[in-house]
C-alpha cells in the first residue's frame, strides 16, 4: 500500500540513566528520512518515546503510518495502558505518577493526527527497518560527545 508510510523507531542509552540517543527511520515508497538525536542524561524509556514522537513530528500532514518499536513499553503503553492512565489522570494502578508522563502527553496529542498502527518487532533480530533504527539512536549518543 504506497499511502502508507513505515516507521522504524529506536532508542539507545549508555548507561540508565546516562546519556542516550533516538534514532528514526521513516520510509514513503522509495523516500527514506533518518532522524536522531540524543540527551546527555536520561533513559532508554525516554529515548524509545523520542524516537517515536520526534518522527510523528517530521510528518507535515495527517496520514496512515505503520510504527515498528522493538520496545514493549512503547507499544503497550500507547495501545493499551494509556488508557486507564488518563482514567487516573495519570497515575498508574499503583497510585504512583506515571513515569514520563510528559512524554507519553506528547505521544498521545500527536497520535490524534495520524491513522496509525502499532506494531512491536523484536529487537537486534536482523529486521532491517529496525537495525537502521538502533544505529540512528547510537548516532545520537555519539552526537553528544563528538559536540
Amino acid at each position: 500500500m504506497p499511502d502508507v508510510i513505515d516507521i522504524y523507531t529506536d532508542g539507545a542509552c549508555k548507561g540508565n540513566p546516562g546519556p542516550g540517543g533516538w534514532g528514526a527511520l521513516l520510509r514513503f515508497g522509495t523516500q527514506e528520512k533518518e532522524l536522531f538525536g540524543g540527551e546527555k542524561l536520561t533513559t532508554n524509556n525516554r529515548m524509545e518515546l523520542m524516537a517515536v514522537i520526534a518522527a510523528l513530528e517530521a510528518l507535515k500532514r495527517p496520514c496512515k503510518a505503520v510504527v515498528h518499536t522493538d520496545s514493549q513499553y512503547v507499544q503497550k503503553g500507547i495501545s493499551e495502558w494509556i488508557h486507564g492512565w488518563k482514567k487516573k489522570n495519570w497515575m498508574t494502578a499503583a497510585k504512583a505518577p506515571v513515569k514520563n508522563a510528559d512524554l507519553w502527553k506528547r505521544l498521545d496529542a500527536l497520535t490524534v493526527q495520524h491513522e496509525l498502527e502499532w506494531r512491536w518487532v523484536k529487537g537486534h533480530a536482523g529486521h532491517p527497518g529496525n537495525e537502521r533504527a538502533d544505529q540512528l539512536a547510537n548516532r545520537g549518543v555519539e552526537s553528544l560527545t563528538s559536540a
